[in-house]
């Protein structure tokens, strides 16, 4: 169905595929199960956000301090208003009665003004401490292994910093702390009423165990539906992101029909879970609504004879049904306030789940980390799997002089990238070692090991920012003369300079306003702006055309220029110059010698070769013929 100008219209789809839809989307959107639900209060995790609030612990102590003093001033007003009523009304006392307006006024304001002092220093407190949290959790992101990242969606780990703190900052708002003292402000209406005439308080607390079931039976509904809303928000968010990311490839295989019934179904879910939980707070809202007139007119109905009768003061069922009013409000907000803990419980176990990942990848206590490096890099014996003992590399050895320009080739699939990651230490090797001048890179300082190595990959991700700013990562030392002259020496200058900020034109969101040859240009000037001892070009020319490619080619030989290289192409001619050509296959070193020893030899090498060529003159005959 579409609309009249061709886009897809309302779609409801049948409940079958509805649910089939659901179904299929569930485990790839959460296939870790994050989003279910534990207890709504949790010791142990009130416990770990306790050391956050720590530092803050005497703002935290004066907000708790408030608590009993709002209190007193709340339950103090209906007192105040039946010594009123019993001894300056009926005594025609207008004085008296002046003065208890005065002490009545005075406890409203001090009411007021206690709540508005605890509030702001709660949430003094809990912006200061979640700030911190956020802070603790990036820079424990930034520590995890790669490995870590192929298996969680970013998605999830932007929500863990983001949302999941931004609930427990609402579980602050909403006063989810002070259930304990709401349940003491309870108690105390209930000892006051007692005292005022205990008949009259079993009266107005006879309809206490109907309530106690329906809160109960709230409990265990709003559990189950919050649960599933929490999941399908998660769902409907990682779908989202996956879907607006690859928005490119559905608009290009027109599964923009697919898509909206797939999301629909996932909208549709979580408006349902909604619609439940809506039904269960609102019958719980008027469930207490009712129970509360109720107990109001029992009270005003038990105590009629007896103030007829002259046994109880009509000022005493003014402030009876004033303690019932205020023994009903936490009741009425009960609801907000355990879905709110149950789902603040729920985002810290996520957020201290991520935390207590261990950062597999790690300097060791006695790193090495020197001033200068010369360049060799040794391969010995080295075996990695992504999984088990699905091997990626098998048993590779290689070693590579300072200074050295090497060319890895192969198949897709056939381990060259890999070797990249564990030079750099994003992965550890299953078996054997790395040695960075003669270093194991287990003992190096993994800042200082990496920043030893500059890397230009085929995909250059850039930041939003400036163009400066891509070049010189921030680094203070790298200033805007060293940015000109390693721009000029990699020709990047050329375009930079046309553009109308130069320097300081603003870079979209992934580089998006620029072209790939011009993104590829960037990266070459980054990496020699950081001027690193060991280069590594991971098929650094594969996305760019003929003519920029001839244009870089000069800004390559400038960038390797003095420093030990790994050239990793699929575009042979690149890398036809090089002092010695490794050939992967399956994992295992093949190969190895010059260009003119390895086409002599007629093996793997030769092969690669000759089909690359035979493709391009496929090429350049179709090109002809038309």
């Amino acid at each position: 169905m579409t609309d009249e100008a061709g886009r897809p219209g309302r779609v409801t789809p049948l409940r079958p595929r509805r649910a089939a839809a659901e179904e299929s989307l569930k485990r790839a959107l959460d296939p870790h199960g994050e989003e279910a639900l534990g207890k709504a209060y949790d010791a142990r995790l009130i416990r770990r956000l306790w050391t956050f609030i720590r530092p803050y612990r005497r703002i935290f102590w004066l907000s708790v301090a408030c608590l009993p003093l709002n209190a007193a001033c709340m339950l103090a007003q209906p007192y105040i208003l039946k010594l009123a009523i019993d001894r300056y009304v009926s005594a025609g006392d207008a004085r008296g009665l002046g003065r208890m307006g005065l002490v009545y006024v005075a406890a409203i304001v001090g009411e007021c003004a206690f709540f508005y002092a605890q509030y702001y220093l709660t949430m003094l407190v809990a912006q200061r401490s979640l700030a911190d949290l956020r802070v603790r959790v990036f820079a424990h992101v930034q520590r995890l292994p790669m490995s870590y990242f192929d298996r969680h969606p970013v998605g999830r780990l932007v929500t863990r910093l983001t949302s999941d703190v931004d609930v427990l900052n609402e579980m602050f708002a909403a006063g989810a702390m002070t259930i304990f003292m709401d349940v003491l402000t309870m108690l105390g209406i209930v000892v006051i009423m007692l005292g005022l005439d205990a008949r009259l308080a079993l009266a107005a607390l006879a309809l206490m165990p109907v309530l106690v079931v329906g809160i109960d039976f709230f409990r265990r509904a709003a559990r189950r539906t919050y649960r599933q809303i929490r999941e399908r928000i998660a769902r409907l968010n990682s779908y989202l992101q996956e879907a607006l990311s690859g928005m490119t490839i559905i608009q290009l295989f027109a599964r923009e029909r697919r898509c909206f019934e797939e999301f629909d179904a996932l909208n549709d879910e979580h408006r349902e879970a909604n619609h439940w939980s809506n039904i269960y707070e609102a019958a719980l809202f008027s469930m207490v609504e009712a129970l509360a007139s109720i107990s109001g007119a029992l009270v005003v109905w038990w105590a009629a004879g007896d103030i007829l009768a002259g046994a109880i003061a009509f000022g005493t069922l003014v402030a009876f049904l004033e303690y019932i009013q205020r023994f009903f409000i936490p009741i009425r907000e009960f609801s907000i306030k355990y879905a709110v803990m149950q789902s603040a419980m729920a985002s810290a176990e996520r957020v201290f789940q991520l935390l207590d990942t261990p950062p597999a990848i790690v300097s060791p206590a006695r790193a090495y980390a020197p001033e200068r490096v010369r360049g060799t890099i040794e391969f010995d014996h080295v075996w990695f799997a992504y999984k088990g003992e699905d091997w990626v590399l098998r048993d590779v050895s290689l070693a590579v002089g300072a200074g050295e320009k090497i060319a890895i080739v192969g198949a897709t699939g056939s381990g060259k990238t890999s070797l990249i990651k564990l030079l750099a230490r994003f992965y550890e090797v299953s078996r054997g070692a790395i040695r960075v001048d003669g270093v194991d890179v287990r003992d190096w300082d993994l800042a200082s090991l990496r920043r030893r190595i500059g890397v230009v990959l085929q995909d250059v991700f850039l930041f939003s920012g400036d163009v400066a700013g891509n070049i010189s990562l921030g680094r203070p030392e790298i200033d805007t003369a060293a940015i000109e002259e390693v721009a000029r020496r990699v020709h990047a200058w050329e375009f930079i300079g046309r553009l109308p900020g130069g320097l300081h034109e603003r870079v979209r969101e992934r580089g998006s306003n620029l072209s790939t040859g011009q993104r590829q240009l960037l990266a070459f000037a980054r990496a020699l702006a950081y001027d690193p001892a060991i280069l590594v070009l991971d098929e650094a020319t594969s996305s760019v055309d003929t003519e920029t490619e001839m244009v870089i080619q000069d800004a390559l030989a400038t960038l390797m220029r003095d420093r030990t290289a790994l050239v990793i192409a699929h575009r042979l001619t690149t890398i036809e110059h090089s002092d010695r050509i490794v050939v992967l296959h399956h994992g295992a070193v093949r190969e190895t010698g010059t260009h003119r020893e390895l086409i002599a030899a007629r093996g793997i090498y030769h092969r690669l070769y000759e089909l690359q060529y035979a493709l391009a003159d496929d090429a350049a005959a179709g090109r002809a013929a038309r």
